[in-house]
C-alpha cells in the first residue's frame, strides 16, 4: 500500500501578484524563457495587449481573450495550448476570471438573481464548481503554468477612539482567498520591481527577493524541476464493451508516451473528466454523456489509465482527433505576436 517516496520531474506551478507597473508580464515572459530555452510559449492576454510591448524581447505566441471572461473560456485555451505542444502557458491575468465582466463573481450574482429567495450561501455552491474546475485545469494540464494577478490594498476593521476604523494591511491578489497555494511559487511584485517570494515548495527560494526576476529565478527552479527522475505515465488500459452492457479493462500494450491530450485526461481527478473531455472534443457536456453511455459506460471509470481508454474510445467515436479547439472562425486561437513596438521593460 505504501512505497518509498521517489522524486519525478515535475512542471512549474507559479503565481504572480503585484500592482499596475510592477512588472508581473515581464517577470512571467522572462521566467518562460529560461525556464525552457527554445521552448515554446502560449501567453493567454487579458490585459489588452500588454504582452506584445514585449515581442522584441521574447519569443511567444498569445490568444487574446475578451469578455465574458468565462472560466470555461480559459480551460478551452489551456487545453489548446497543450495540446498544440507549447512548453510553457502564461496567463495574465487570471484577476479577469475571478472580477472581470463574465468571471466567477459575475456568475455568483446571476446564480442569485435567479433565485427565488436570493441567497449568497447557495448561490456560491452553485459556482464554486465553475472556479475550481478552473484551477484542476491549471495545474493539471501538462505543460509548466505561469499565471498573474493584480494586487489590491487590502483593509482591516481595528478599534481606534471606541470606533471601528480601516488599517492598511498590504498588497492582496484579486482572486479567490486560497488561490495561491495551489502554486509551486508564490512572488508579489512591488512597484520597484522586486519579487517576494511568499510561498515556495522549493527550498531554495524560501524568503527569497528578486530586482527584476528573471533568468537567475529561473535557473533556480530549472535545477528544482528536473534534478530527478523522468516521471513515466501508467500504461493505458482498454475498455471493451461485454456483452452485459458494463465495460471490461485490458491493460494495453506499452507504446510510448501518451499525446498531451490523453496526458490532460490521465492528470486531471475523476470528477472533471466530463467537462475536459469536452473541451477537448469541442462540445457540450450533455452530449459527451450522451455519447459515453452510447459506448457503454455507466459510470466514469475510476482510474487515470481507464479515463484515458474512455476518452480515445469517445475521440474516435465523434471524429474529432484533429483540430481540436479552433475559434468559430476557423482560424487558430494562438498566434505569433508581430514585434511592431519597441519593449519597454516592467511595465505591468
Amino acid at each position: 500500500m505504501f512505497a518509498p517516496a521517489v522524486k519525478t520531474e515535475s512542471k512549474l506551478r507559479m503565481a504572480i501578484a503585484g500592482p499596475s507597473g510592477s512588472g508581473k508580464t515581464y517577470t512571467a515572459l522572462a521566467v518562460a524563457a529560461e525556464l525552457v530555452p527554445g521552448g515554446k510559449v502560449a501567453v493567454i492576454d487579458t490585459e489588452h495587449g500588454s504582452a506584445a510591448k514585449y515581442a522584441d524581447l521574447f519569443k511567444f505566441d498569445v490568444a487574446h481573450a475578451a469578455p465574458p471572461y468565462h472560466p470555461d473560456g480559459l480551460i478551452k485555451l489551456v487545453t489548446y495550448a497543450a495540446n498544440n505542444g507549447y512548453d510553457v502557458i502564461i496567463v495574465d491575468s487570471t484577476t479577469h476570471y475571478w472580477s472581470g465582466a463574465g468571471g466567477v463573481l459575475d456568475l455568483k450574482d446571476d446564480a442569485e438573481r435567479r433565485m427565488r429567495n436570493p441567497n449568497s450561501y447557495t448561490a456560491w455552491k452553485d459556482v464554486t464548481p465553475i472556479h475550481q474546475r478552473m484551477v484542476d485545469a491549471l495545474i493539471s494540464v501538462p505543460a509548466h503554468v505561469i499565471v498573474t494577478m493584480r494586487s489590491k490594498q487590502e483593509y482591516v476593521l481595528v478599534e481606534k477612539n471606541g470606533k471601528q476604523v480601516p488599517q492598511k494591511m498590504g498588497m492582496a491578489p484579486i482572486q479567490r482567498d486560497g488561490f495561491e497555494y495551489e502554486f509551486d511559487v508564490m512572488m508579489d511584485m512591488d512597484v520597484k520591481n522586486v519579487g517576494h517570494v511568499t510561498k515556495t515548495r522549493c527550498p531554495a527560494l524560501t524568503d527569497r527577493d528578486f530586482v527584476k526576476p528573471g533568468a537567475d529565478m529561473a535557473a533556480i527552479l530549472r535545477e528544482w524541476l528536473t534534478g530527478a527522475a523522468p516521471s513515466q505515465a501508467p500504461a493505458p488500459v482498454v475498455f471493451t464493451p461485454a456483452a452485459n452492457g458494463k465495460t471490461a479493462a485490458q491493460p494495453a500494450a506499452d507504446s510510448g508516451p501518451l499525446p498531451d491530450d490523453e496526458l490532460t485526461i490521465e492528470e486531471a481527478p475523476a470528477a472533471q473528466f466530463i467537462p475536459t473531455a469536452a473541451a477537448l472534443l469541442e462540445t457540450d457536456m450533455d452530449t459527451l454523456k450522451a455519447r459515453l453511455k452510447a459506448l457503454g459506460y455507466a459510470r466514469i471509470p475510476g482510474k487515470p489509465a481507464e479515463r484515458v481508454a474512455a476518452y480515445r474510445r469517445l475521440r474516435a467515436d465523434m471524429g474529432a482527433a484533429d483540430d481540436l479547439m479552433g475559434d468559430v472562425a476557423g482560424q487558430p486561437l494562438l498566434v505569433t505576436v508581430d514585434a511592431t513596438q519597441p519593449g519597454r521593460e516592467y511595465q505591468d
